[in-house]
């Protein structure tokens, strides 16, 4: 597929393709997340449920390094696309593989040594802290090979093609549907099998992705070092600031969960539901921040400024139908939810705050998602990273703080909620401003072209003399030829 399909079309229709086909492989995985939560719940112990809770936050924070590095691929492969250069493409793909596979090595390395402190410090202790140590020590190691798994989405859907990124997705879900019940209950191993499942689902994405990626596109090129060194400062320009952003979101989320581990593991097991109910309940809005990138990527490198205005357009009318539409849903549902989950009277007042109030808010996170796609495919990933940074942190831990103190565990939700909204509306904003100033630089460029190369001609010292002097200026050498000619005659 070498054609950039996003610089024609409907935007919308492309939006909806890239989401829809996006969503159903994340929905897929985080559906299959919920239902490992539901079946660990029927094992009858809150404090299972919790430290999913803790595990998930910290597993949230590898999950968000590998997302920051497809985000690297997805920008750069779109971009060259557009440029209808495939042979940079192939090779900006093989080059952001390598480097975040040897990035995730070294960090999941790090993170196994230390679980036990990094639960400590969120709050988890006694048997919630041994069973979320057990958990993680499995799920980990397999960060690098999830970090090749979305890498290889990210450049299927850096080419157009949605369908297959999502048959990889779906894949995953599957195996860890299949694994789940048979590893926790007919094997006994209970929260460990579910982590060895998640971890074979991951190797099925990579395999299917891969497929798709190097078979099927051949977008995958040869590994070469001296390539490798050349393209490191444009990968790292786009994945460092696209890891800071993502690291941020946990970052904030794991201050949420320590604030909220104060009022007990009833809270915390409430606040793990919320967690699991959340991704599934949005996954449209969560892909479509990863959908519409390849979409601005491509129009930009076409310079079709129109077209990324308008995708910025369509995407925020989306994002606020859907989320009105999903946050109706979640406030019917809420019974059937605590229902489902067994969670006691502490949890269950948490899962009513957040289907009957919270919900709504994540407008403003998907509002920030399509802000934040713009900047990292438009050349301007550290604008990303700066409003996440601030959300989660003046936009969290001020707000939470407070809301803790003054409201208890429902007031950590409300402060998380406000934070969210006042820099999901402020990163919109920018990203307008961004595309608007980008065009008009671009205008001013094209409207005064470099000068060409002048050419030294011979004319005349003065209109009486045979004396002649080189000038570099065409336009003066015409008119003095002219009149050179008029005096010799």
């Amino acid at each position: 597929m070498s054609q950039a399909k996003f610089v024609k079309g409907s935007i919308f229709k492309h939006i909806l393709v890239m989401s829809s086909t996006n969503a159903i492989g994340l929905t897929a995985l985080f559906l299959v997340d919920l239902i490992d939560l539901f079946f660990i719940s029927l094992l009858g112990e809150v404090k299972l449920a919790a430290a999913i809770g803790y595990a998930g936050t910290l597993s949230f924070f590898t999950t968000s390094i590998a997302i920051g590095i497809s985000i690297a691929m997805s920008a750069l492969v779109s971009r060259s696309i557009g440029q209808k250069n495939r042979e940079q493409a192939r090779r900006f793909a093989i080059n952001v593989a390598v480097f975040g596979f040897l990035l995730t090595s070294l960090f999941s390395a790090v993170m196994w040594y230390f679980v036990p402190e990094l639960l400590r410090l969120l709050g988890a202790t006694g048997d919630t802290l041994n069973y979320a140590i057990s958990y993680l020590r499995i799920l980990v190691p397999s960060l690098p090979f999830l970090c090749l798994a979305m890498n290889m989405g990210a450049a299927l859907r850096g080419v157009g093609d949605a369908k297959k990124a999502m048959y990889s997705t779906l894949t995953g879900g599957a195996v860890n549907a299949i694994f789940d019940p048979l590893f926790i209950f007919a094997l006994g191993l209970g929260l460990e099998g579910a982590a060895m499942a998640s971890v074979m689902a991951r190797f099925a994405v990579l395999a299917v992705g891969f497929h798709g990626a190097h078979v099927q596109h051949r977008l995958i090129g040869r590994f070469h070092w001296r390539d490798f060194k050349q393209d490191i400062r444009p990968i790292v320009a786009i994945a460092g600031p696209g890891i800071l952003t993502n690291i941020a979101t946990p970052f904030g989320n794991a201050y949420v969960t320590s604030e909220i581990a104060q009022f007990g593991d009833g809270y915390v097991a409430g606040w793990a539901v919320v967690g699991r109910v959340l991704p599934v309940a949005f996954g449209m809005i969560f892909a479509l921040s990863g959908a519409i990138g390849p979409i601005i990527g491509q129009n930009y490198g076409a310079n079709l400024f129109d077209r990324v205005r308008a995708t910025l357009n369509e995407s925020l009318k989306f994002v606020i139908v859907y989320v009105l539409t999903a946050a109706m849903c979640l406030a019917f549902a809420q019974d059937l939810i605590i229902a489902a989950f067994g969670v006691g009277s502490e949890g269950a007042s948490i899962v009513r705050l957040f289907c009957q109030a919270i919900a709504v808010s994540f407008v403003f996170s998907g509002g920030q998602f399509i802000a934040n796609a713009s900047f990292n495919n438009l050349g301007f990933a550290s604008y990303s990273t700066l409003l996440n940074v601030g959300k989660s942190t003046l936009g969290t831990i001020p707000f939470v703080y407070l809301g803790a103190l003054w409201y208890g565990p429902s007031g950590v939700l409300y402060g998380q909620a406000l934070g969210t909204t006042l820099f999901g509306i402020t990163a919109v904003l920018i990203a307008y401003r961004l595309v608007a100033k980008i065009e008009r630089d671009w205008q001013v460029n094209h409207a005064h072209p470099a000068a060409e190369p002048k050419t030294e001609v011979a004319v005349p010292l003065s209109p009486y003399s045979s004396s002649r002097v080189y000038l570099c200026n065409e336009n003066q050498a015409d008119t003095n030829e002219v009149s050179d000619t008029v005096i010799n005659k």
